[in-house]
């Protein structure tokens, strides 16, 4: 679906004006970051007007715990001025170079750092401040528990104008590409990583080939049917040498702290970049959003692989989820059809392998466990005429 024009307000008295003024005449209003989403969040389905955010990019307050951030602030952009500072934010999506604050904040998770500090809603967003839409528009200062309704949302409750985020003091990150014969020896490396409590680590992430053949810039580092490692963290080369030896495996890529963020960088092939990657260098593919048991993970692995072959193709990102580092995966599939996409679903549900639906754009169906009352709640009371990203929450519990 199209809308039927496009505004890039660069303060609130803009916003609030087409506000003022799509509430008068019952106008669907959808607010846009970058566009860097996976479930059409700022996609309109009832047309109406895009509001897009960019040019609402300043960086508002600092100290030495946070930042204060207007919505369309760029998150690269904001970590590398605060890097220049000795900062650094805790997580931030790998489309990071380009993914604004707002559209993480209202249309994302987690991504680099959720290994380390979780997702967004463990304690990762401090305040917000939020326009309602209403005949006279209100704005909100939201903190505490409250934060929660309007955190992956798609912008459905209300338009967000500043963020406070919290900051850490840089760390010095350095960045590892492992090969192993196995995906299961691969694996086990992640395992003994997450198990050494004085190892920090900002991203680790692994994937059985043939998902690799897929990253065209690293290919010249990994052998043909090798699975692979990714990791950043603060172990020297030296240290991380004698664990690849260790754990089967070799390093073939080394990335100093020095360069990080600069030029080539290996969160560039984690998270959904994996499936990015494999679908533009292969056949039609797709994704799912799973979470595996960190007890029995490699016989879940072997039941999957079993079933499906090279037609659910694994990949892990480890995360923290209330206070245990979890194998999260992002599987990348061979789509052949809708019905087939669920009968893989069902499969890995009934093999107590939890799935976090990415097809469909309905809020709420792709898991996280929302809070659905109370955001239906919270949106009848911020935008009592539905005019905000319209058709996103459901109305009725069925599948997109």
């Amino acid at each position: 679906m199209k809308a039927d024009c496009a505004v890039f307000p660069k303060n609130e008295e803009e916003i609030k004006t087409v506000v003022a003024f799509a509430v008068k005449e019952k106008i669907p209003l959808t607010i846009r970051g970058s566009g860097t989403g996976n479930y059409g969040q700022s996609i309109p389905l009832s047309r109406g007007i895009i509001i897009d955010i960019t040019q609402m990019n300043q960086t508002v307050k600092e100290t030495s715990t946070s930042v204060t951030v207007q919505a369309g602030k760029k998150l690269g952009t904001l970590e590398k001025e605060l890097r220049k500072k000795e900062k650094e934010l805790r997580i931030f999506p790998s489309t990071y170079i380009k993914s604004t604050v707002s559209g993480f904040l209202c249309g994302g998770s987690g991504g680099i750092g959720s290994i380390r500090w979780g997702n967004l809603w463990d304690n990762n967003v401090m305040y917000v401040k939020m326009m309602t839409i209403e005949e006279e528009p209100k704005i909100l200062h939201i903190r505490g528990e409250e934060i929660l309704l309007f955190i992956h949302t798609y912008g459905t409750t209300g338009i967000l104008l500043e963020a406070e985020l919290p900051i850490e003091d840089k760390m010095e990150w350095n960045q590892f590409l492992l090969t192993f014969h196995t995906f299961q020896d691969a694996v086990d490396c992640c395992q003994y990583l997450t198990d050494q409590e004085d190892v920090p680590l900002r991203l680790l992430s692994t994937c059985e080939w043939p998902l690799p053949q897929h990253y065209k810039p690293l290919i010249s580092y990994i052998e043909d049917g090798r699975a692979i490692v990714i990791i950043e963290s603060t172990i020297m080369k030296e240290t991380m040498d004698k664990i690849a030896e260790s754990q089967k495996g070799d390093m073939t890529l080394f990335i100093p702290s020095e360069k990080y963020q600069k030029g080539l960088k290996l969160s560039d092939f984690t998270w959904n970049h994996s499936t990015l990657w494999a679908h533009k260098n292969g056949e039609n593919m797709t994704y799912l959003q799973a979470r595996f048991n960190k007890s029995t993970l490699h016989s879940q692995i072997q039941t999957i692989k079993k079933e499906y072959g090279d037609e659910v193709q694994l990949h892990f990102e480890f995360i923290k989820i209330e206070g245990e580092i979890t194998p999260a995966a992002l599987p990348v599939l061979q789509y052949r059809s809708k019905e087939r996409i669920y009968e893989i679903i069902d499969f890995f549900e009934k093999n107590d392998i939890q799935i976090n639906d990415p097809h469909t754009y309905l809020l709420g169906f792709g898991g996280y466990n929302m809070r659905m009352d109370e955001i239906k709640k919270k949106k009848k009371a911020y935008d009592p005429y539905d005019l905000l990203n319209p058709g996103k929450i459901p109305k009725a519990r069925e599948v997109i």
